[in-house]
């Protein structure tokens, strides 16, 4: 087997080729018998060849396009396919073809927009609108366009048990839910998303499998006893037969980019993807998106989320690192959220401290092979080389939101004072913003954790268990059932407090904030060297200075809940250009100048002001 026999374009699953005929592959490489069991519109069973690398083909005559199909293993174990791109009836039902040559794109004038230019909006279909579908989301667009939003990001869609599922529970990576509309309709939303000048992230996961409906193990070992993960078995990327698993995995990325015209990929939680191999499976992806990107009119990203702090997930090739276009910052979120509540409990315990938010603002990673002792080791690495484009900040996002017991999103923790400071600190900040539906607005309904499995002794497992996760909150009482359709119906958005009220001034905090990022130049450079951001003592007032060449920004941002008096050090002259507490956004009242001087002034609390300088050529 030679690493070019696997590295293919050979799709896997079910590709239809036109005019009736289709081609079926599927890994299977310790099965002795495979055949393709067709169950319309010609009922029939066909055999599969055993091609080089442990694949089974068949090319076969007389398929239609959304024919049913399963897998024959060994003549006897009937199953759906773990490539299947559509499960018509579920995730235990047969797999269904689908004929990518349907959908007539509208996007050929795309071009995509710039990694450093996005400005990300996160979403679950299934809450964002009360249809709960891709054509809901594509009814919402023109408001996230008008708010300023330059990329929706799209929490994972592959196929999962039942209609209620934040997506992480999927099963078939290469399938689209069909509650939400499946294949036509996901290319309707991103068609639609590429009109309205949007780039779209796709959330995939490729550290585990969701625990029902996943066959895999069937065809193959697709994992590893070697290591574990909060989830389930770990998948098998660097023992025996993985170089099967790798190209699962590989050309799953590739099909989203190429089937679906999918903009970036975020990957889930790497973590906890184990390859302890000489190559790593995600520098191997991302050498196999480049390559790929070089074939179509605008760029493909992938982007990590990662807890590790570890600038190797971003670093070049030549750096020794996998170079991946981008990763989470988690530090900042944690900075941030823990000076706002003053919540110290879990991970929290490691933050809450003014300086670790201004080092958060100036070096990405709060620690960076320092101590932390919720981890009781040390932790991270210097990203002081990695421009902050490489980096997607928030004040809050599905995890945060939804690992809480009772789902809590900011507007119900603090106060409005405070929700208008989070928003400034992500968006003045020099990374990839990234906004959780309905942040924009504060959004009270909460964001649960909820599920629609149809194995009760599933349902019942994960009830016990989310019990015992949050048993130290027994004095909240039991966490709500994640299989409650009351409970999924708690989470969707209430769109009509968008343009009302206190709701409304935040919205319009939001898109004048994404406005400034977008037309001021010091908020559009991307390198550290354009820079600065400390702790002025003893008043506490974190200062963000960014500038360009033709301008400069200053930020003073006061976290704390009492108001505070300093002089600030300056030189030249400095306007006002946003005060949070001002009355137009229904604040306490503004205390600071028009025209800053080297003067004693005076925040509110959880108030910042932003000053900006010409500097003349």
């Amino acid at each position: 087997i030679t690493v070019e026999s696997y590295q293919s374009d050979m799709s896997i699953g079910a590709s239809y080729l036109g005019d009736g005929r289709c081609r079926f592959s599927v890994w299977a490489p310790e099965r002795q018998e495979m055949a393709v069991d067709l169950l319309d519109p010609q009922p029939r069973q066909v055999a599969m060849e055993r091609v080089p690398g442990g694949y089974w083909q068949a090319e076969v005559d007389q398929v239609v396009p959304s024919c049913r199909y399963r897998y024959i293993l060994d003549g006897q174990l009937e199953r759906p396919d773990p490539a299947s791109q559509l499960q018509p009836e579920g995730v235990h039902g047969p797999s269904a073809v689908v004929d990518h040559s349907a959908h007539r794109w509208q996007d050929g004038d795309w071009r995509g927009v710039a990694l450093q230019d996005y400005v990300i909006y996160e979403l679950h279909v299934g809450t964002f609108t009360p249809e709960g579908d891709f054509d809901g989301v594509i009814e919402r667009l023109p408001v996230l366009k008008d708010l300023g939003i330059t990329a929706v990001e799209i929490m994972p869609v592959a196929q999962f048990p039942g209609d209620r599922n934040w997506g992480y529970d999927g099963v078939y990576p290469y399938a689209v839910q069909t509650s939400y509309g499946g294949p036509a309709g996901l290319k309707r939303l991103v068609d639609a998303c590429h009109q309205q000048g949007l780039a779209v992230i796709l959330d995939v996961v490729y550290n585990h499998f969701g625990p029902e409906g996943n066959y895999t193990a069937d065809f193959g070992p697709y994992f590893t006893d070697t290591y574990n993960t909060p989830w389930g078995s770990a998948i098998n990327y660097d023992d025996a037969y993985s170089q099967g698993v790798r190209h699962f995995a590989i050309a799953n990325a590739l099909f989203w980019l190429r089937e679906y015209h999918i903009d970036a990929l975020r990957l889930d939680a790497i973590h906890a993807i184990y390859d302890c191999g000489a190559r790593h499976v995600l520098a191997e992806m991302q050498d196999r998106t480049d390559a790929f990107a070089t074939t179509r009119a605008f760029p493909a990203y992938l982007i990590a989320e990662s807890d590790l702090n570890d600038v190797r997930v971003i670093h070049s090739p030549e750096k020794g690192g996998h170079g991946i276009a981008a990763q989470w910052c988690d530090d900042f979120h944690h900075s941030l959220h823990a000076l706002l509540t003053g919540e110290g409990q879990g991970y929290y315990e490691d933050f809450g401290r003014l300086d670790q938010m201004a080092k958060a603002l100036e070096d990405s990673f709060v620690y960076d092979w320092t101590y932390s002792p919720h981890r009781r080791r040390f932790h991270g690495s210097d990203a002081s080389d990695c421009p902050p484009s490489q980096f997607v900040v928030c004040g809050q996002n599905h995890d945060q939101v939804g690992n809480r017991m009772l789902g809590e999103r900011l507007s119900t923790l603090v106060s409005l004072e405070a929700q208008k400071l989070a928003a400034g600190t992500v968006l003045l900040s020099p990374y990839l913003p990234l906004i959780f539906m309905g942040e924009e607005y504060g959004e009270t309904q909460p964001f649960l954790y909820f599920i629609s499995h149809g194995d009760q002794d599933l349902v019942a497992a994960v009830r016990e268990g989310r019990k015992r996760e949050f048993a130290a909150f027994h004095d909240l009482g039991d966490p709500p059932d994640a299989a409650s359709t009351e409970t999924f119906a708690k989470c969707q958005l209430q769109w009509h407090l968008h343009n009302q009220g206190a709701h409304g001034m935040l919205w319009q905090f939001y898109r004048r904030l994404i406005r400034m990022r977008r037309e001021a130049p010091a908020l559009q450079g991307h390198s550290r060297k354009n820079l600065s951001a400390h702790l002025i003592e003893p008043s506490g007032v974190i200062c963000l200075q960014r500038w360009s060449p033709t301008g400069q920004i200053l930020a003073l941002m006061n976290f704390q809940p009492i108001q505070v008096e300093f002089t600030p050090v300056i030189e030249g002259s400095w306007h006002l250009r946003l005060d949070s507490a001002a009355p137009e956004w229904l604040g306490p009242g503004s205390l600071v100048p028009q025209q800053l001087h080297p003067a004693p002034l005076k925040l509110q609390p959880h108030s910042f002001v932003v000053y900006d300088a010409t500097i003349a050529p």
